[in-house]
């Protein structure tokens, strides 16, 4: 389409006359094709359940381990001794030799027989066993067994070991000294157990020890992952006041603190004076960190001016600087910069990897470009580069959330097929969107490949199962689903009780959502930020803004400061609820600076704004999205859009369409829908017709919104012998009228006094399970008021019994009411 698209202001329609069909189409059983015939029944949930039980009880028991004593344990350590550390301050580590036979040389015999007891005792039974050889365990050294445990694979039963140690340390001659501290530290890090290692952390007075750099920067990260960022800061000011020199992993570290906090860009920038005034140079990790950080808050141009400085200092970037910067605008949407990124890689013979196309692909697909994205995968075969899991599930996982399930299925068939094996994420992501279509059946067949290909379910693919549960009515599922994954030896973690109160929450059952936090605490999980999200989604859902406002409060008495999440949840609540003040009140906090104003919040703000139909509400948040520099995404600009039809402001609706355009974005078919109805309401009909013809012909598939549209525009031009010619074609495709379509056909039979083709339109919804409501009849009395046939209004109410029965009493009388009001006006 060219020049202008909007008109601007209504004109009469183009006298467009089609040729009209022989004989005239009516509104009658007899000449709409039946519905579609239904889908077969799917696999009832309860064996889906129950075949996810086997596939996992399968898995567990094949990978159960051997029985446990020493000789057998060289096996493990050479395979630990093989293994890649897997956190970044293990670079070095301090392994024991194993002699020959099995034994480790640097074990006494004393030290031996322990080691031998720990790993042959169960582990439920390990705590009785130390306190009952706490003489014993005093009398040895205990670094040499924790390290024999460490070495040869059995790192549970060391921090068993260490939690006694620790929980028992006011012992005379207690051995929790910093050597044993040290070494767990590294332990825990490598089996990344950070939650684990910070609580036990707070056990230990920690400036009582003189521990090394390395072991407190291990802490420092142990923090940061569990989100003690306070804590992190607190630590890192003693290490400095302690006059230890922090080492380049440490500030990394802390940089990485400051980015997961938020609104710490200034701090940052203050790290990184302190780096260089101790003559440290940056590495990868500090340069992706910063700019990983900068993602977070949305700050792209201070990602770009950082990476801009970096080159004039000199600093040559690599391959993960550059992924990190591709994975800053690839979030934001922004892919024409992600692709220019890309090109400055290959301008400076920087090998992209499969990390780099992977950031691409989800650039790409956050914009809406789900075929280029999948496209990218012949582009990375042609370089010499395979497409791993990441870049499928990517794919898959987008196409999900677009509603493309049935592309993002061909797509898992090819990655099979290009022999990429899936991995657990894949599959949890192909069950995820089955799940939320209901295609049990489907979801049955992928349990089976996951059994086929090897691959075991894990907590997320039981904590996907309860999402799917969460729905209305589907409560007992959900209490099912647990108890089988409990069975499993599948044990609740905080995010299994996390989606557990969603889930209840979107059942409607407040009750076992409550319940699910007091057991959530009884198991020893505290409630963290994500918790309360969950309590808050479910109040979203029902509109309660009053029990969410205490939800709020409760999080802030005790020491929570709610994320943005939060709020936006906060938001969707009170625009659920109709309070519109609510909105406002945030609103201002997050105008004053007072919340930062993050992407997802005026996003937020929009949409609620939206719901409530406040024009200025969304005018003034898309504005403040573009003065932040954020790119407004693709349902942000249908809603602009939509609001501006409805409004009849034609030239910033058009301004809206050329933004999405500029923006290199595609429109879809909520833009195309929005398009109609601007036309429709312009009095533009055939215009609007036009759009949809375009549709078809590019491929696409109109919905029931888009023939609804349609045949509103032609019916208030009284035109409905055009509104019926669509009703057919509709139904030609698969597409059954709903309420609203049989509501504005005996609207534009009523306009046109036309009320005998009103009986065949209500004869029409009772044959075809669809009954009248309230409003159908409303617009069948108006139109006899409007005709002044007021004692053909009232006879029509009288006979609404006979017809329905079962309509409600009050309705009527409502409607008796509004007749004899018009009487008397």
């Amino acid at each position: 389409m060219e020049g202008t698209i909007f008109p601007n202001r209504p004109v009469p329609p183009i006298r467009k006359k089609p040729s009209k069909p022989n004989p005239p189409l009516k509104f009658s059983s007899a000449t709409l094709p039946p519905p579609p015939p239904q889908s077969p029944p799917s696999v009832p949930l309860d064996s889906l359940i129950q075949h996810l039980h086997h596939l996992s009880s399968s898995s567990s028991s094949s990978s159960s381990s051997s029985p446990l004593h020493i000789a057998a344990a060289s096996t493990a350590a050479k395979r630990a001794n093989s293994e890649k550390p897997t956190s970044v301050f293990d670079g070095k580590d301090d392994k024991g030799s194993v002699s020959n036979d099995g034994s480790f040389e640097f074990l006494s015999k004393r030290g031996e027989l322990i080691f031998n007891s720990i790993v042959g005792y169960p582990l439920n039974s390990l705590n009785e066993f130390f306190d009952n050889s706490q003489h014993e365990l005093l009398g040895i050294d205990l670094v040499t067994v924790l390290k024999a445990l460490d070495v040869s694979g059995y790192r549970e039963r060391a921090l068993l070991l260490f939690e006694w140690l620790a929980v028992n340390s006011s012992f005379e001659n207690g051995k929790l000294d910093k050597e044993v501290i040290q070494l767990m530290v590294r332990i825990l890090g490598k089996e990344s157990r950070h939650s684990i290692a910070s609580k036990l952390l707070d056990l230990i007075p920690l400036e009582e020890y003189s521990l090394d750099v390395r072991a407190y920067t291990s802490i420092l990260h142990a923090y940061s992952k569990a989100g003690k960022y306070e804590k992190s800061i607190s630590l890192f000011e003693k290490v400095k006041e302690m006059g230890l020199s922090p080492t380049l992993v440490t500030y990394n570290v802390m940089l990485d603190v400051y980015g997961k906090m938020g609104r710490s860009w200034d701090r940052i920038l203050g790290l990184l004076d302190e780096m260089r005034s101790r003559g440290l140079e940056f590495d990868e990790f500090t340069c992706s960190t910063v700019i990983s950080a900068c993602g977070r808050e949305g700050l792209l141009n201070e990602a770009k001016e950082f990476f801009v400085g970096l080159k004039l200092e000199g600093y040559v970037p690599g391959t993960v600087t550059y992924n990190s910067l591709l994975q800053v605008f690839g979030k934001a949407g922004v892919y024409s910069e992600a692709l220019s990124i890309l090109k400055e890689m290959e301008d400076n013979n920087c090998p992209p990897d499969s990390v780099t196309y992977n950031e691409v692909v989800g650039a790409y697909v956050r914009a809406g470009f789900y075929e280029e994205g999948a496209a990218l995968i012949d582009t990375m075969s042609s370089k010499g580069l395979m497409p791993n899991a990441v870049t499928y599930t990517t794919l898959i996982d987008a196409y999900g959330r677009a509603g493309k399930v049935n592309k993002a299925l061909r797509l898992f068939n090819k990655m099979k097929e290009s022999g990429c094996a899936p991995n657990v994420c894949t599959y949890n992501a192909v069950l995820g969107m089955l799940g939320k279509k209901g295609r049990s059946e489907e979801m049955m067949k992928i349990l089976c490949d996951m059994k086929s290909s090897g691959c075991s379910p894990n907590r997320i693919t039981w904590n996907t199962m309860l999402t799917m549960c969460g729905n209305k009515g589907l409560d007992k599922y959900v209490n099912q689903v647990f108890r089988e994954m409990k069975s499993c030896g599948f044990e609740p973690d905080r995010d299994t009780f996390n989606t557990l109160i969603s889930a209840y929450g979107r059942c409607g059952s407040g009750v076992d959502a409550t319940k699910m936090f007091e057991d959530m605490m009884k198991t020893g999980f505290t409630p963290c930020v994500t918790t309360y999200n969950a309590f808050l989604n479910a109040l979203a859902r029902r509109g309660d803004w009053k029990a969410a406002e205490s939800v709020i409060l409760d999080m802030q008495n005790k020491g929570f400061k709610p994320s943005e999440t939060s709020y936006s949840l906060m938001l969707n609540c009170y625009a659920k609820g109709g309070n519109l003040k609510g909105i406002r009140k945030i609103e201002k906090e997050i105008y004053a600076g007072h919340i930062f104003p993050s992407w997802m919040l005026l996003r937020t703000l929009i949409l609620v704004n939206f719901k409530c139909r406040a024009l200025q509400g969304m005018e003034r948040a898309f504005q403040e999205l573009q003065k932040h520099g954020y790119k407004p995404d693709l349902v942000i600009f249908n809603s602009m859009l939509s609001i501006c039809a409805k409004n009849s402001m034609y030239d910033r609706a058009n301004e809206m369409l050329h933004l999405i355009l500029e923006s290199g974005m595609q429109p879809n078919l909520v833009t195309y829908n929005n398009l109609m109805d601007m036309y429709a309401r312009a009095r533009k009909c055939w215009k609007a017709e036009e759009i949809l013809k375009g549709i078809l012909k590019s491929g696409g598939t109109p919905d029931l919104v888009s023939y609804n549209t349609v045949i509103k525009g032609f019916c208030r031009q009284g035109l409905m012998q055009e509104a019926m010619r669509m009703l057919y074609e509709m139904t030609n495709r698969g597409i059954q009228p709903c309420i609203f379509t049989y509501n504005t056909f005996v609207s534009g039979y009523a306009g046109q006094g036309m009320f005998t083709e009103i009986d065949e339109v209500i004869k029409h919804m009772f044959q075809h399970n669809c009954k009248p409501n309230e409003l159908t009849y409303k617009i069948v009395v108006d139109g006899y008021c409007k005709a002044r046939k007021y004692k053909e209004a009232m006879d029509f109410l009288s006979k609404i019994k006979e017809r329905d029965d079962s309509f409600n009493d009050e309705s009527v009388k409502r409607l008796t009411f509004h007749v004899r009001e018009i009487l008397e006006s």
